[in-house]
């Protein structure tokens, strides 16, 4: 590990294990439009779920 000025928490140490922090470099190369536009379709693909879940649930 680096010489870093104080000691990592332990638990922020394993929580990063999980994290896939490519895909945070590669979402900070695109400009802030282009990650409002992904956001903006992954809210509309949310919401579009919800509508399929929703219409499931009614079924007889």
């Amino acid at each position: 590990m680096k010489n870093l000025p104080f000691e990592p928490d332990p638990v922020i140490e394993a929580y990063k294990q999980d994290v896939d922090r490519s895909l945070i470099r590669e979402n900070l190369k695109r400009s802030v439009e282009e990650r409002f536009l992904n956001l903006m379709a992954l809210q509309r693909f949310a919401v579009e779920l919800r509508r399929a879940g929703g219409e499931v649930e009614r079924r007889p």
